[in-house]
């Protein structure tokens, strides 16, 4: 029994899309267990193996590899049709999943209700809206918090789950008013739904100690971003989920002296979905060529990003919640056709020059954004396989970047593919 191992983590150190499940992919190649701890099918990850590119949205990216377990932790809310959804998708396209893949008995459910109800929720707020993927997230939150959630165990004492799912759609139509939704025909989905199931379910708790005291090697997969953390975001524009460090911990039972290493995966530029404050947003043609050379497009929604330059305000205070071994930069190569490129460093904020994220939107607004402009390349550097190889003005942008955060890069990010990762 090995009392030193300990699980690594990757995260995503601004709003998401920094390109996490590519280097989730690479890694797995060395890892024997990945796993989700929070979020649900409102993550996206695009992996691009041998010319096949595949989409995750809850299920661990780590699949790819054939020889990893994939293990959905109990800080994941599932919606099941998706999660089976997805599942035949990733068997059609040649993945063998078949006794490879688990979920948490602790994982609460997303129910078609909570769909329809975050749509209600959205068109609550008006213009104020949040911008969720209305995939049922926030509600089937709302329902753990609350202590009325429905969990897959559940699923197991028909009686029991009946009894729950009645009574927590009564709650919501006095709530909303008697919106279109069959009760009854949804129990009987579920019945189904839960024996087609019942070959993953684990105790997750179990088997991820029994993995690290065997010398198993984990890597868990966050989801989502620091600056969507319900706590450290930019609340409220933010999930409903712990996205950062602490996730892991509270999602898988997993205690902190358990963690090793924590890698931050941070573009190159900085790029968010949905409303909410972004002080480096570019809203002219250059924020469109990067939304257009970057491929800037949900892969979960198909809405565009918005995208800005890189913004070190938001990765110093990302750094200071999550506390990075090191630092993937992804999609560095995007920025091979800009003349310059600009950094945020500071914002000045009432005439003070602030160099941390502030909690006050209402103080953010009024924010000015101080840059420092850096010269580009304006080389493809798609081909590069080494650092050396980089031209030096972006060799000078990486280091830039390392010497603002204190945390060296050890991936570098110049394509799509696969391959197209430089390691230092």
């Amino acid at each position: 029994m090995s009392d030193n191992n300990k699980v690594s983590v990757v995260l995503g150190t601004q709003w998401g899309d920094e390109g996490k499940g590519k280097l989730v992919d690479i890694l797995a190649k060395d890892i024997d267990v990945c796993v989700r701890c929070q979020g649900g099918n409102n993550a996206g990850h695009t992996i691009v193996v041998d010319g096949v590119k595949y989409a995750f949205h809850m299920l661990p990216s780590g699949l790819v590899n054939k020889e990893c377990v994939s293990v959905v932790g109990s800080g994941v809310v599932v919606h099941l049709p998706s999660f089976f959804q997805e599942l035949e998708e990733l068997e059609a396209q040649g993945l063998d999943c078949d006794g490879r893949l688990f979920v948490s008995d602790r994982c609460h459910l997303v129910f078609d209700f909570h769909q329809i109800v975050d749509g209600m929720k959205e068109g609550e707020l008006g213009r104020g809206s949040i911008g969720t993927t209305k995939k049922g997230i926030g509600p089937a939150y709302s329902s753990k918090a609350s202590r009325s959630g429905i969990r897959v165990h559940h699923l197991y004492h028909p009686t029991e789950f009946a009894k729950r799912l009645r009574t927590i759609v009564a709650a919501r139509f006095r709530r909303y008013g008697e919106f279109e939704y069959d009760v009854e025909a949804e129990i009987q989905r579920y019945v189904k739904l839960a024996e087609r199931l019942r070959p993953f379910v684990i105790d997750s708790v179990e088997y991820l100690h029994k993995a690290l005291g065997s010398g198993k090697r984990i890597l868990v997969e966050g989801a989502n971003a620091l600056m969507l953390d319900i706590d450290f975001g930019t609340y409220p524009y933010v999930t409903s989920s712990n996205t950062g460090v602490g996730g892991v911990c509270t999602g898988l039972g997993i205690p902190p002296t358990r963690i090793g290493s924590v890698i931050g995966v941070a573009k190159a530029y900085t790029t968010r979905v949905g409303g909410g404050p972004f002080p480096t947003e570019l809203t002219d043609d250059v924020g469109q060529k990067l939304r257009d050379v970057g491929a800037e497009y949900g892969v979960t929604t198909g809405r565009p990003r918005r995208c800005g330059w890189l913004d070190l305000v938001v990765l110093r205070y990302s750094n200071m919640v999550n506390g990075y071994s090191s630092i993937n930069l992804t999609k560095l190569d995007v920025l091979d056709v800009f003349d310059e490129i600009r950094v945020a460093v500071s914002y000045t904020i009432g005439g003070k020059v602030v160099t941390s994220f502030p909690a006050d939107l209402d103080d953010l607004a009024t924010a000015s954004v101080n840059y420092v402009t850096l010269p580009g390349w304006n080389q493809s550097i798609r081909k590069c396989r080494s650092f050396d190889e980089l031209p030096e003005n972006c060799q000078k942008y990486v280091r830039f970047i390392e010497n603002d955060i204190g945390v060296p890069v050890k991936w570098i990010g110049t394509g799509a593919a696969r391959d197209d990762m430089i390691s230092m």
